[in-house]
């Protein structure tokens, strides 16, 4: 099958969409499809304000032309940014059919930065953008409540999985002498770093990644050892070493750092929110509490065998065949009329 994604996210950008795509290609690929990505290193773009590493790309009139050239089985939209908006337009007009996916938390990601900008603003944008695609993806069923609470239709569950093969607990013996409570992912105002920094915990701090507020919270927390973005081995590594990883996220969908530390064998602390409550196991994986350095404390008693034993279930190879599954509810006739239409147009 030739299958068409197209993302506003993709690499430099380091995030869990970005992540979700590139295991995602491999195991299509792996599995004897043709698949091509339209990402903003296909295009000229320009840096968003207040947000630099993420291109919003202008020459939208190519996408079209792309989509044609490819003359592909099926189209699915990971993102709803000027790339998604651009291929929904395209296939509109020629009533071809396409799946998409709410990998974010939009709506209150907005709020967070522009708290005069109300929740509803924003799902109604994402109403607006999903309404004409034939199975909207999401990552769990919380959050296909959620979604349907907002009146979004035509949900479809798509899991997320884990590369097993990289993120691999440590060799017996290797414990650190001092507890190391780790946070990883953006360095932004959604992601909550701040209840993370400012907590009293015994042991040593470390942060990986970057982002528009790594600067002012390095300044401000000088005993906390920011590492940066780490990938491949390098980030393997640095769940390895961890007693804990940190979640204090109250907005992601889903957050693969915590199903790559539990791989490594590292359990979870997180409030008891959608993410974590979809990914942890209270008390066994992870320790979830409003009270966040209590968790984190507790989180250091936890089975980290078993913390790992739990992840291995969860393949990238198994979210990679759910996805295709999905793909099967554009039925034979409107694939038939994609494939059609882009040969044609």
């Amino acid at each position: 099958m030739r299958i068409l994604i197209v993302s506003d996210a993709w690499s430099p950008q380091v995030n869990g969409v970005v992540t979700s795509l590139q295991a995602l290609l491999g195991e299509l690929r792996g599995l004897g499809h043709q698949v091509k990505l339209l990402s903003p290193q296909d295009f000229r773009s320009l840096p968003c304000p207040s947000y630099p590493e993420i291109p919003l790309v202008w020459d939208l009139w190519r996408v079209g032309p792309a989509i044609r050239d490819f003359r592909p089985d099926c189209v699915h939209l990971a993102t709803e940014g000027p790339l998604g908006w651009a291929a929904r337009r395209w296939l509109g007009k020629r009533r071809l059919a396409f799946t998409s996916a709410v990998h974010t938390r939009f709506p209150e990601y907005i709020n967070t930065r522009w708290r005069w900008l109300p929740l509803s603003w924003g799902y109604a944008y994402l109403r607006r953008f999903h309404r004409p695609s034939q199975a909207v993806l999401v990552s769990t069923e919380r959050l296909r409540g959620e979604l349907a609470g907002w009146g979004l239709r035509r949900l479809a569950l798509w899991r997320k999985g884990v590369d097993t093969r990289l993120f691999q607990p440590r060799a017996q013996g290797q414990v650190p002498v001092k507890p190391v409570f780790l946070c990883v992912g953006r360095i932004a105002a959604e992601k909550n770093l701040q209840a993370f920094l400012a907590l009293d915990l015994p042991g040593e701090k470390q942060v990986v990644g970057d982002g528009p507020q790594r600067e002012e919270l390095q300044a401000r927390y000088p005993q906390v050892k920011f590492l940066g973005y780490q990938h491949g081995e390098a980030l393997a590594q640095a769940y390895r070493q961890a007693s804990v990883l940190v979640f204090p996220s109250r907005t992601d969908t889903y957050g693969l750092v915590m199903l790559e530390a539990l791989a490594c064998g590292t359990p979870v602390a997180a409030f008891p929110v959608p993410g974590p409550l979809d990914v942890l196991q209270q008390g066994v994986s992870g320790v979830m509490a409003e009270d966040l350095r209590e968790a984190c404390l507790g989180a250091l008693e936890l089975d980290r065998a078993r913390c790992a034993e739990l992840a291995a279930r969860q393949s990238w190879r198994v979210s990679a065949l759910e996805f295709l599954a999905r793909q099967s509810l554009l039925d034979g006739e409107s694939c038939a009329q994609l494939a059609e239409s882009a040969a044609g147009s």
